[in-house]
């Protein structure tokens, strides 16, 4: 019997804002496990930066173009992923938009519908497409990037903040009418990772240094510190962890 729990060979991984930061660590990982990894992200010319650095380094990926906040896309990405290789063991719902960084109360309504669009319905109507391929075939899995902010609303990031409380209880609700399908869902709720999406934390010193003091570790995480738990999750390891939203966060909101 095999004790490889993490071997992913033989899986089709879709990965979205898969360019760079946790989404870019989180693919290149899913690949040396063996997974073929879809690449995308709004750009196709990052998405290919990302798949070729794959391939050259012996694992099998290919970059797809998707902007989640459009229903168009997510609608063209599906049916590539139906026509290409007819099924999706794993998806990561990993883009998100995140354009106001300002007191709630100055929340624009373009600001306002961006973020809803992305981290919202994209992620939802992601899950809908993939989960309906995995009951086709028996089962997959799907992990939902989230934030700490979902549980303590960052300061400044009121919409942010709103939108991945809402990709937590997304989370619960795929697992719980999905589950009989064979399907599991499951969140990763990132600390501070220095990312180019969380800039803003990191240029305003003030912001960093609560955030710092208030980990035990003492110190931000890194893109890569975030995608073992995502191989956890979509592993065998994890075979019975479903609607679970696991924080990485150094110890922040302890």
């Amino acid at each position: 019997m095999s004790t490889n729990l993490f071997d992913l060979t033989g899986k089709i991984a879709m990965v979205t804002g898969a360019s760079r930061g946790i989404g870019e660590e989180i693919a290149r990982l899913l690949a040396e496990q063996g997974a073929y990894v879809i690449v995308s992200s709004r750009k196709i010319d990052d998405c290919q930066a990302v798949a070729n650095a794959i391939r050259e380094a012996g694992s099998k990926a290919e970059a797809l173009a998707c902007h989640v906040g459009r229903m168009e896309d997510i609608e063209a990405a599906f049916a590539h992923i139906r026509n290409t290789h007819g099924r999706l063991d794993i998806l990561i719902n990993n883009a998100a938009a995140n354009p106001y960084f300002g007191h709630i109360l100055d929340t624009s309504l373009e600001a306002y519908n961006k973020t809803v669009e992305v981290n919202i319905r994209g992620y939802f109507f992601m899950s809908v497409e993939a989960g309906k391929l995995m009951r086709a075939q028996g089962g997959g899995t799907i992990v939902n990037t989230a934030s700490v902010n979902a549980l303590q609303p960052g300061d400044k990031q009121g919409i942010y903040s709103i939108t991945k409380a809402a990709v937590a209880h997304m989370t619960r609700a795929f697992a719980k009418e999905c589950g009989p399908y064979g399907i599991r869902v499951n969140a990763l709720l990132p600390g501070l990772t220095k990312t180019k999406f969380a800039g803003a934390l990191f240029q305003d010193k003030a912001i960093y240094d609560r955030w710092i003091s208030e980990i035990p570790l003492r110190r931000h995480a890194e893109p890569r510190e975030m995608a073992g738990t995502v191989l956890y999750l979509v592993s065998d390891a994890a075979s019975f962890t479903n609607g679970e939203c696991v924080v990485v966060d150094g110890g922040m909101t302890i």
